[in-house]
């Protein structure tokens, strides 16, 4: 699916976006999840073809011939799967749209959520120029958004962020930047302090949390986890050592919403805040993510957007437009609450697979 504009960041440039889309069946009705990952392994070693192996040949064999109780019991079925996260989430999410349809609730209802409409932020990738860059954020604030994340990389942080500062004082702003530094470079961000960030996101390497321990001791700022959370037990990890102050929470990356769920559980008790990252999703993943953010954890404003934000034509017949107070409102019909367009997936879509018991 083409972007409106490309989207950069320090690990690539995306102007299509690749994804899968998963649809199970029972009772007459069918449940959509959206895996989110992308065709290359920037953000993920999983890709759009390894989910597709790893869905194809080893999670959709596990359901055939199972009565799935619950997504608790889905998540027994798939544990000896070592990883693929987002393989996994996908197939989940179908599971909670199908059962939220055959009980007619809403996942909202379902998980617990108490928000009819969700804060949210807007996403900016790296732009050409620091004056690019701010002539992109006013359009963005423009447009409503209330809170502004940049993403940066060496070369193109501190200078860009404190632009953005100087520009709009008194914004809602954070960085990102996706483990393009280390412990041996991270100085360079110090001056960041000095910005009055919400946080910075995710500075050090992918898989790490015992660095980012050291170097949240050196920063005034927050610093928040993403891509380090793969689990709730990773959560429990990094709040334990003093990783991190605030967590970001993609459904997809830590295996599914009830995974996500947990991890929202665990930082509310704690009172640690969260909010919802995004992975540039369809209206189908967006729905998920809306209902995700509904639950009274997620104190900040999510990576959720509009849908023009990312989409001339989205797969969904629902559009999700944002609120004059930079807030979406979170779907509220069965499952997920979204119509998936066939007339528009055909159009976009690459290659299908049907999977039946034998």
């Amino acid at each position: 699916m083409p972007l409106v504009a490309p989207f950069e960041t320090s690990f690539g440039r995306t102007t299509d976006r690749e994804c899968i889309l998963i649809a199970i069946h029972s009772g007459g009705l069918t449940g959509y999840g959206e895996c989110v990952a992308d065709r290359d392994p920037g953000y993920s070693y999983e890709t759009t073809g390894t989910a597709w192996h790893i869905l194809k040949d080893f999670i959709a064999p596990l359901l055939f011939g199972q009565d799935v109780l619950d997504e608790q019991h889905f998540q027994h079925l798939v544990e000896r799967i070592r990883g693929h996260h987002l393989a996994k989430a996908g197939l989940e999410m179908a599971l909670w749209d199908l059962r939220g349809k055959l009980e007619s609730r809403s996942l909202r209802q379902m998980l617990g959520g108490q928000r009819d409409q969700v804060q949210v932020g807007v996403s900016v990738g790296l732009q050409s120029s620091p004056e690019v860059l701010v002539k992109t954020v006013q359009r963005y604030l423009q447009a409503g958004y209330g809170r502004i994340k940049i993403k940066i990389k060496p070369g193109r942080d501190v200078g860009d962020a404190a632009a953005v500062r100087k520009a709009f004082p008194d914004i809602k702003l954070q960085v990102d930047a996706n483990s393009s530094y280390t412990l041996a470079t991270w100085e360079v961000l110090k001056p960041l302090d000095l910005l009055e960030l919400l946080l910075i996101e995710q500075p050090l390497n992918e898989d790490d949390i015992w660095d980012h321990r050291i170097l949240q001791r050196e920063l005034r700022t927050s610093l928040c986890l993403d891509e380090s959370i793969i689990t709730p037990r990773h959560a429990r990890y990094a709040l334990e050592m003093g990783a991190c102050r605030i967590i970001n929470i993609k459904a997809g990356r830590v295996g599914g919403l009830s995974q996500a769920v947990a991890i929202h559980d665990l930082c509310r008790e704690r009172g640690v805040p969260v909010w919802c990252g995004g992975m540039l999703e369809t209206g189908v993943g967006r729905a998920s993510n809306l209902a995700l953010a509904s639950l009274p954890g997620f104190t900040l404003p999510g990576d959720i957007s509009a849908s023009n934000r990312y989409y001339a034509e989205d797969i969904t017949c629902e559009r999700f437009s944002l609120n004059p107070d930079s807030t979406i409102d979170v779907p509220t019909g069965p499952g997920l609450g979204v119509t998936v367009d066939t007339n528009v997936l055909k159009k976009f879509t690459q290659a299908e697979l049907h999977l039946e018991p034998e």
